[in-house]
């Protein structure tokens, strides 16, 4: 039976494989979303992408679904959508993660070609 370890509410849920990430969360009054969001999104179906957290492990996790890969593209594979999450294995989610941003390509000084 996976254990799910939400690290910032300092919560630990057991479950059946085969949950709902999201489902679960609101189920044990986790809430994925942040602010206004926590109404207007999109029911789980991976189309807002509010619902972002981040794995900080997992054991057999479920592949990105082309929703995530979508909302996600330009971010690394440990943020996923709560609502895209299949649990196959024992977890630790970090919600409401920091904003990534990717980090700043440093321009490299070309030296002239010497003759």
């Amino acid at each position: 039976m996976p254990q799910i370890k939400f690290e910032k509410e300092a919560k630990t849920i057991c479950c059946n494989a085969g949950n709902n990430l999201r489902k679960l969360a609101k189920r044990n009054g986790i809430n994925v979303y942040s602010g206004i969001w926590d109404i207007l999104n999109c029911r789980g179906h991976g189309l807002c992408g509010k619902c972002e957290v981040e794995v900080v492990s997992a054991k057999g996790l479920s592949p990105r679904s082309r929703m995530e890969e979508m909302q996600l593209k330009d971010k690394p594979l440990e943020r996923r959508l709560a609502c895209q999450v299949v649990v196959h294995g024992d977890m630790v989610i970090r919600t409401h993660p920091p904003k990534w941003e990717p980090l700043p390509v440093l321009e490299t000084q070309e030296t002239p070609a010497e003759a």
